[in-house]
């Protein structure tokens, strides 16, 4: 697991206006309908960003990311990794994510997120005109992933404590191993104390992106854990604030 059920997202330095935020059901290019929430910024940016949740999949956490994300201008929409699997309901803290987990595959996850670009695309999400993709943990291995997707022509993936090296608890493949493949930037977003990325796979990622030629940034907060991002952990509130401006930054947001 990544955040806690009760966590929260840290506010972001700039604290705007959300034009409106809502549920909505995406339909994937399979047909598949994908349970989705989606914010827009009063002020836009003309940047927009699909976040890809934890391994818990959407939950109050990522939809109130949205919120924050549509206040600093940039229109977002947090995806549900397991409607395939068990609906579009809405999932409470007792869901049971694990029986799920394993049967996500990249092909169809690749094809959900497609589906939330182009509701971000459209009119109707804000017809940004840059678009990320940010994840936490799974959902940052996901997002490092989607830079292999040349046709969601993304402008950058952003991954706060994404594993990029294989492990056998994942169905899905190391970002490390498809560095070549890359065709965005990337910024990578790691706590120094991360029990689940050590200091030689963050490395080894590193060296992977720069033969391959890609443009990527890695920042690592010393002493931070695993899942630091989170409004109630104030003895990591700079590092949350840093990372804030990090994210804006690199998807062209002035903080």
């Amino acid at each position: 697991m990544c955040f806690d059920a009760d966590a929260l997202p840290p506010l972001p330095p700039l604290h705007g206006s959300a034009l409106d935020a809502r549920d909505l059901v995406l339909t994937a290019a399979d047909g598949t309908r994908v349970a989705a929430y989606a914010a827009r910024a009063e002020q836009p940016s003309g940047a927009g960003v699909v976040i890809c949740p934890d391994v818990r999949g959407l939950f109050h956490f990522y939809e109130e990311l949205a919120l924050r994300f549509a206040e600093s201008g940039v229109d977002a929409i947090a995806f549900d990794y397991f409607s395939r699997t068990a609906g579009t309901g809405s999932r409470d803290a007792e869901f049971d994510y694990g029986v799920h987990v394993p049967l996500t595959r990249i092909e169809t996850l690749n094809q959900d997120v497609a589906a939330a670009a182009a509701h971000l695309r459209s009119p109707e999400g804000g017809s940004v005109d840059r678009l990320f993709t940010l994840g936490f943990c799974m959902g940052g291995r996901i997002s490092f992933l989607q830079a292999t997707q040349p046709d969601l022509h993304l402008a950058g993936v952003v991954g706060f404590y994404g594993v990029p090296q294989a492990s056998p608890r994942s169905t899905l493949p190391a970002p490390v191993e498809l560095a070549g493949q890359f065709s965005c930037p990337v910024l990578g977003l790691f706590g120094g104390a991360d029990q689940a990325i050590p200091a030689d796979a963050r490395d080894a990622f590193d060296r992977a992106l720069g033969a391959a030629g890609v443009e990527h940034t890695f920042v690592v907060y010393d002493g931070a854990p695993h899942s630091f991002f989170d409004r109630k952990a104030t003895e990591f509130a700079d590092a949350s604030a840093d990372a804030w401006r990090q994210a804006l930054g690199f998807m062209g947001v002035a903080t």
